[in-house]
């Protein structure tokens, strides 16, 4: 970079412009390099964690601040976690405990990766839902966030199939968990390469698996077949949009149920 800019000035121009043009690209760049980091994850630990910090799980005193707003966030998911909550809120509480997990990961490896941010921003908007009694209003078809991307379009395929065929209500646990570790995992992959997101795909593989299977012994045959069919369906909407690098920039998603 340093060799082009000084090349694109040619020798009648004073040395001073010259230097000028390199300062110029050299601040650029650094400022595009700033501009990819995220900012700090500002969770407050007042504002879930209740009661002085002695009187917390000796665990929480070897946390960071933000690990510990998160793990008390946790700790308060637990009541929507309940059987006698609905599907949904179930569904959502677990999906919440996955960002939070995703979030404490990237917090722990000092990542200034917009991952982090975004995974906590999603745990604490589904607390907030959850706690104004407003879940009803949080879309079941999130968009993979812009540093995701939809691969491995035969798991996705299968999750949508199973929100449309109310796969949620006999496994909201693994529905959600599957969910965030297809996100997870495809983030891992641009950051990282296929070596980084090879176990978060295979978790993500495990809970589709129990989740179908819950579906299939809760329902008859005929509802079975037309949940293949659904499959096959998302499918071929989804593996065009595989991309073929590992390049992340997001995914809009919605129901193609009729």
């Amino acid at each position: 970079m340093l060799y082009s800019a000084i090349k694109a000035v040619t020798n009648k121009q004073p040395i001073y412009t010259t230097l000028a043009a390199v300062l110029l690209l050299t601040t650029a760049s650094s400022a595009l390099a700033v501009a990819k980091e995220a900012p700090a994850i500002t969770l407050q630990a007042s504002n879930y964690c209740h009661g002085d910090l002695q009187t917390q799980p000796s665990a929480y005193k070897y946390q960071s601040t933000q690990q510990r707003a998160l793990s008390c966030l946790l700790t308060q998911l637990q009541a929507y976690q309940q059987k006698d909550m609905t599907a949904q809120q179930q569904y959502l509480a677990y999906k919440a405990q996955a960002w939070i997990n995703y979030a404490i990961h990237q917090d722990s490896i000092n990542s200034r990766s917009p991952a982090g941010t975004y995974a906590a921003q999603s745990a604490e908007t589904i607390l907030q839902a959850l706690k104004n009694d407003t879940a009803q209003d949080i879309s079941l078809y999130q968009d993979i966030p812009s540093d995701s991307a939809l691969m491995r379009p035969d798991l996705w395929a299968t999750l949508s199939a199973l929100k449309d065929s109310d796969g949620i209500g006999t496994a909201p646990r693994e529905m959600a968990f599957s969910e965030v570790a297809l996100i997870w995992a495809a983030t891992n992959q641009c950051e990282r390469g296929s070596k980084e997101s090879g176990s978060h795909f295979r978790m993500a593989d495990r809970w589709l698996e129990q989740a179908r299977e819950a579906y299939v012994n809760a329902h008859d045959s005929q509802a079975n077949v037309a949940l293949e069919n659904l499959i096959v369906r998302y499918y071929k909407q989804y593996a065009p949009l595989d991309p073929s690098e590992d390049v992340c920039q997001g995914q809009k998603l919605f129901s193609i149920a009729q």
